[in-house]
C-alpha cells in the first residue's frame, strides 16, 4: 500500500487503516516507493529525505488504529548497480519486509508507466520481457528483499508476447525457490488494462512446485483500494495448490493458513 510521497496516491496511511478496520483486516503492511539515490531519477516515488516523515505516519497509524497490526516495509526498485544503496535503505528503519520490484528495463524506461506507452512501439515484446525477468532473476537473487513484487509487470498495458514465457517464468522461480523469497498475488492487476492479477495462473502453478511462498497484496493507491479484490486472489491461490501464506515482522516470515 502507498501514501502521497509516492505522488501518485491519494489518502493517508490513517485513512488506509481505517478502511481496513472497516473490511476487518486483522493485519495490513505500508510498502510505499522508496526513493532512489538522486531524487530527480523519476517523479513516482518519495525523496529520500522524506523517508522518516513517511515512517511517522505509518506510526501515527499504528498509534491510531491499535487493534489492527500494521507493517512498516518498503518496495524498493531493483536496477543492477544499486546494491549497496538498498542495503543503506534496509539499515536505515526496523521495517518488517522489503518488496523488491523491477520497474526499469533500462536506466530511462520503466515499462508500466503510461507516459512512456509508446516505447512499447518501437519494441518487440518477447524482447522487453526477457529484459524484465532477467532483472527479476537478478533481484531474487540479490537475497535483498523478502518479497518480490508483480512478477508479470509487463502484461500492465494488455501486451504479450506470442511467444512462450514459461522459460522465464522457471528460470525467476529457480531464482526466489534458492533464495527463500516469496511472489505476491497483487490484485492491482484486475485494475489495469490486463484484467488479471499478477502473476498469472500459469507463472503462480510453478512456484507452488518449486514451493515459493506467497503473500496477498492490493498494491491500494487510495483507501478504497484496500483489500480489493481479495477474495479472486485467494480463489487463483487455491486453484493452483496454495493453502498457506506468509506475513514478516522484522523480516523474518510465518506461515499463515488462509
Amino acid at each position: 500500500m502507498h501514501t502521497p510521497l509516492c505522488r501518485h496516491a491519494v489518502g493517508e496511511p490513517v485513512d488506509y487503516a481505517r478502511r481496513a478496520v472497516e473490511l476487518g483486516l486483522t493485519e495490513i503492511g505500508f510498502s510505499d516507493h522508496s526513493p532512489m539515490p538522486r531524487d530527480d531519477f523519476d517523479d513516482w516515488r518519495m525523496l529520500d529525505r522524506q523517508l522518516a516523515d513517511y515512517v511517522a505516519k505509518v506510526r501515527l497509524a499504528q498509534q491510531t488504529f491499535p487493534q489492527l497490526t500494521i507493517r512498516l516495509a518498503l518496495e524498493v526498485d531493483f536496477l543492477p548497480g544499486h546494491e549497496k544503496w538498498i542495503k543503506q535503505l534496509a539499515a536505515r528503519h526496523p521495517w518488517d519486509y522489503l518488496i523488491g520490484s523491477v520497474h526499469y528495463v533500462s536506466d530511462t524506461w520503466d515499462i508500466d508507466n503510461p507516459a512512456k506507452l509508446s516505447e512499447w512501439k518501437n519494441r518487440d515484446p518477447f524482447m522487453v520481457w526477457q529484459l524484465y525477468f532477467d532483472r527479476l532473476t537478478l533481484a531474487a537473487k540479490s537475497n535483498l528483499f523478502d518479497i518480490i513484487g508483480h512478477a508479470d509487470l509487463p502484461k500492465k498495458f494488455g501486451i504479450r508476447p506470442v511467444e512462450n514465457c514459461r522459460p522465464l517464468y522457471v528460470k525467476f522461480l529457480n531464482a526466489a525457490a534458492q533464495a527463500g523469497c516469496a511472489i505476491e498475488l497483487n490484485t492491482a492487476g484486475l485494475r489495469k488494462d490486463c484484467q488479471e492479477i499478477y502473476p498469472c495462473a500459469e507463472l503462480l502453478q510453478i512456484a507452488q512446485r518449486k514451493f515459493v511462498p506467497i503473500t496477498f497484496g492490493s498494491d491500494a493507491h487510495a483507501p478504497d483500494e484496500v483489500g480489493m479484490n481479495f477474495a479472486e486472489a485467494v480463489a487463483l491461490a487455491r486453484s493452483v495448490g496454495y493453502r498457506e501464506s506468509c506475513r514478516f515482522t522484522r523480516r523474518q516470515h510465518e506461515f499463515v493458513p488462509f
